[in-house]
């Protein structure tokens, strides 16, 4: 049980690395951009590969799934993870935005299980949780003069609470569904509802061969395979480990950031990317336990 389980938390890890790709893969996206965009158009790439996918393996059979409250709350919420993620960001930096939405997901995730799956994380989730968001406190803010937005700060937690709802209905739905199946319902969705965005936006920059490469990493990778190893991992474990498990996305980005586009980590960062590391692997020696 414990070898089956280490191999599904890998398959979350896995998914993160591919999360922590986006900031480099971005740093490439044409002058004029807008965030905005950039994540509207990865939503619709990935959530179309993911419903061809689910198709083509013949997971949407069950029409029902269409019609579930979870499937439109997961819907939504990876949808609402987009736009409060960008306004944060827009309003009180990306340092503090990112720090804030990253690092408060678990957190929220911890509430949720808590209250609605009555299901403790326990002194080992606590402490890797606590460990793992320091480290990315520490990767955010060292060297960058921080301005906090107390506006942006409540966006970003909003991005934070969207991807722990988006987590816990997931985890729902793939009690009696296929991974494929509910990645492809619930992007799907989550991408018709931010499709306005793309006639809004300036799409001028995928219409490059470097904004296309950028648009199909984005959408295939970073979104698409990155979430069916998510949804796989998902369903074998707890929600609540496979949010903070997450967290290994801003130390890939940092590592990404040393040796492809040569940037210099402080002593504070190095320490940053020790504790995120701990953290983990104190994660991925416990487990939760049901309230009595």
């Amino acid at each position: 049980m414990r070898q089956n389980e280490t191999f599904y938390t890998m398959l979350v890890l896995a998914a993160a690395l591919l999360w922590g790709t986006t900031g480099t893969a971005q740093s490439f996206v044409p002058s004029g951009a807008s965030p905005l965009s950039v994540g509207a158009v990865r939503l619709a790439v990935g959530g179309t590969a993911l419903l061809a996918l689910a198709l083509w393996k013949g997971a949407l059979g069950d029409k029902a799934l269409w019609r579930k409250l979870s499937t439109l709350l997961a819907a939504g919420c990876i949808a609402a993870y987009q736009l409060f993620f960008f306004a944060a960001v827009l309003k009180t930096g990306v340092a503090v935005g990112t720090m804030v939405a990253i690092g408060s997901a678990p957190v929220f995730a911890g509430i949720i299980s808590l209250i609605f799956r009555r299901e403790n994380p326990g002194l080992k989730w606590a402490a890797a949780t606590l460990l793992s968001v320091a480290g990315c406190v520490l990767l955010s803010a060292d060297g960058q003069k921080l301005e906090v937005n107390s506006y942006g700060v409540f966006l970003a937690l909003g991005a934070g609470v969207s991807y722990a709802l988006y987590a816990a209905a997931s985890k729902k739905l793939l009690e009696s569904h296929h991974p494929e199946a509910v990645t492809g319902a619930v992007f799907f969705i989550g991408a018709l509802l931010l499709s306005p965005l793309l006639f809004f936006g300036d799409l001028g920059w995928i219409k490059t061969a470097q904004g296309i490469g950028v648009a199909l990493h984005l959408g295939l990778l970073a979104t698409a395979l990155a979430y069916v190893l998510f949804s796989h991992g998902l369903a074998r474990i707890p929600f609540p480990k496979a949010v903070t498990l997450s967290l290994a996305e801003p130390l890939t980005a940092a590592a990404l950031g040393v040796f492809l586009l040569k940037e210099e980590l402080s002593f504070v960062s190095q320490l940053g990317m020790l504790l995120v590391f701990g953290g983990l692997v104190i994660l991925s020696l416990g487990g939760l336990r049901k309230k009595s």
